[in-house]
């Protein structure tokens, strides 16, 4: 994680340095996130059929390769194009690194796999931009990308380090081939899915929206939106160990389902509170919260797949939830922008968080048909 950001940090720093505009970054951006939805389908397929080992090591390769040409690049429509192809490998790679975390744990343990993994991509994300923004300042634009290019091989050292593998035989690519599981036939879980996309556009389009409210509305310096912004992710690496012993709690997928709509719901909340908020200070302790709670989303869905997917079909699933996660992401970053002219930051960062707690709401009712049909099922089957 701190290798992605490093290198996205740094060409978008390029980009705007070099004159190309907002419609060059925002295609940067664009370039970074349609991969993880559009190749979903192909990429959950490939984590459950394809050899874990390999893919990881080919793709690292591959996506340390396109960095290093990266360094060497400056046309604006070459950059994106380049950036489009990284992120058609963590389109894959992703899957395969959600899938093989249950294999690799017993069930009592994932709830920490879990938040160990969440935090680690945390700190990522704190570093990451970081470094960027220091390197290019001393170095200029290419040493930080050769050094995003040398974090990619990691992923290829982890799929040679990693003893659990998936996919590794002929006989486990067929079975996983004939695993007979979609997310359209799992209601309960295609509804939370979709709850959790609508939720992080609301998030998506307040992280368009917060620059301009916290350096124009609130008056608040560069320093203190760093701050702001990092609140949130370090509330979600504690949130991810908070969240990681709840979560024993929940026995049943049913009551899983609802603490996590919970969840969802309240992690707007801090978002709708911090329009009203007469300073930056208070809106650093709302994104505190909201971090927090934001940080247990990511235990208690890893859980909720583990438990209902079976084994051989954990790519698609972990692939379906990526897709709605950013595609969910996307549409936020598209409607902030068109928004952003006709009103008000403080009323659009109210409306996103309304518009998030209203999804949960909607969602509430087919969760509870799809749970009521499940009891249904089972009463017959038993």
């Amino acid at each position: 994680m701190a290798g992605e950001t490093l290198v996205a940090t740094t060409l978008a720093l390029a980009l705007q340095e070099r004159g190309s505009g907002g419609l060059a970054v925002s295609g940067l951006w664009l370039a970074a996130t349609l991969p993880l939805v559009a190749l979903a389908p192909l990429a959950g397929r490939l984590a459950d059929r394809g050899d874990s080992r390999t893919l990881l090591v080919g793709i690292g390769v591959a996506q340390a390769l396109v960095c290093a040409a990266l360094a060497f690049v400056t046309a604006p429509v070459a950059v994106i194009a380049l950036v489009a192809v990284l992120a058609s490998g963590l389109a894959i790679t992703n899957p395969v690194f959600a899938a093989l975390v249950p294999s690799m744990v017993t069930r009592d343990d994932l709830p920490k796999a879990s938040a160990i993994g969440q935090t680690a991509s945390m700190i990522g994300m704190l570093t990451g931009p970081a470094a960027a923004g220091f390197l290019v300042g001393a170095f200029g634009t290419r040493p930080p990308l050769l050094i995003g290019a040398v974090t990619y091989l990691a992923i290829a050292g982890a799929g040679l380090l990693l003893k659990t593998r998936r996919g590794a035989t002929p006989e486990a690519a067929a079975a996983a081939a004939k695993t007979a599981w979609t997310l359209r036939g799992d209601g309960l879980l295609l509804a939370t899915f979709l709850a959790f996309g609508a939720v992080v556009a609301g998030v998506g389009g307040v992280n368009v929206v917060e620059v301009f409210f916290i350096r124009d509305t609130l008056g608040a310096s560069a320093s203190a939106f760093g701050l702001v912004t990092a609140s949130w992710t370090a509330g979600m690496a504690a949130g991810a160990w908070v969240f990681a012993k709840a979560v024993r709690r929940y026995d049943d997928d049913a009551s899983l389902v609802r603490a996590l709509l919970v969840l969802l719901g309240s992690t707007c909340v801090p978002v709708v509170l911090s329009a009203a908020a007469p300073g930056v200070w208070v809106v650093v302790l709302l994104w505190l919260a909201g971090g927090l709670l934001n940080g247990g989303l990511g235990v208690f869905s890893t859980v909720l797949v583990s438990r209902r997917v079976p084994e051989r079909a954990r790519g698609r699933a972990f692939a379906g939830l990526n897709a709605a996660a950013n595609g969910g992401a996307m549409f936020g970053y598209v409607l902030a922008g068109a928004l952003l002219g006709p009103f008000s930051p403080r009323a659009l960062v109210l409306g996103f968080g309304l518009a998030g707690v209203l999804a949960v709401v909607a969602v509430a009712v087919p969760v509870a048909r799809a749970i009521r049909q499940e009891r249904v099922t089972s009463v017959a089957v038993a």
